[in-house]
């Protein structure tokens, strides 16, 4: 079966990147700022780069928010990568700056605690049991990271009859949050798009779920 992809437009992310990772992993794929082609495809892939402020700035331009609000509310799935990842927390910090993010989860985006920034290179990360995402993958397996900001701490309980998301770690100076899988959100701070033969089976793992 075919799945449909819109890659969001909104002035940040790899697009053409994202663009052609997916259409290799099988996806059919159109990057567009259009609410209504956004809200009818099969996935919805955020991508992300530079300031969180301004990667916000740029979503709240296009409606994008909004989107992502109302695809989750209707069960429909969303892929952030990297700052289109960490806009999904309810703020992020940079330079003193607080900025109010989508809030699909709460905590804070901050920077990284480590002798070297930005974290740019290959990593392995240590995802749980039951992850669709690295579904057929080693546990050795690294992933393409660049990013000096991070989520450090998951702020989100479980309770009672709520099943607690997925969370995948990796460590760069300090353990921050490397992908995350909540119903139909995921998330992963690192490039899919730039992981080689990892990346792609993780978005053909995305891509199953739709």
């Amino acid at each position: 079966m075919v799945v449909n992809v819109v890659v969001l437009d909104y002035g940040s992310g790899n697009l053409r990147s994202a663009e052609r990772a997916l259409a290799r992993a099988g996806a059919t794929v159109t990057v567009t700022a259009d609410a209504d082609a956004a809200l009818a495809a099969d996935g919805l892939v955020v991508p992300g780069v530079g300031a969180f402020s301004a990667c916000m700035d740029g979503l709240r331009a296009v409606r994008g928010d909004q989107i992502i609000g109302r695809r989750l509310a209707g069960g429909r799935p969303v892929l952030g990568i990297c700052v289109g990842m960490q806009i999904l927390f309810a703020e992020g910090v940079e330079h003193g700056e607080r900025a109010e993010g989508c809030g699909e989860w709460p905590g804070v985006v901050e920077r990284l605690d480590a002798p070297v920034l930005p974290h740019m290179g290959w990593n392995t990360v240590q995802a749980p049991e039951g992850s669709v995402l690295f579904a057929g993958l080693d546990p050795a397996t690294r992933f393409y990271f660049v990013h000096s900001y991070g989520v450090r701490k998951w702020e989100l309980e479980a309770g009672p009859g709520f099943t607690p998301p997925l969370v995948t770690w990796a460590e760069h100076g300090v353990p921050f949050v490397a992908a995350v899988e909540n119903g139909p959100l995921s998330a992963t701070q690192f490039h899919p798009e730039k992981s080689g033969d990892a990346g792609a089976t993780l978005l053909k793992n995305w891509l199953g779920t739709l």
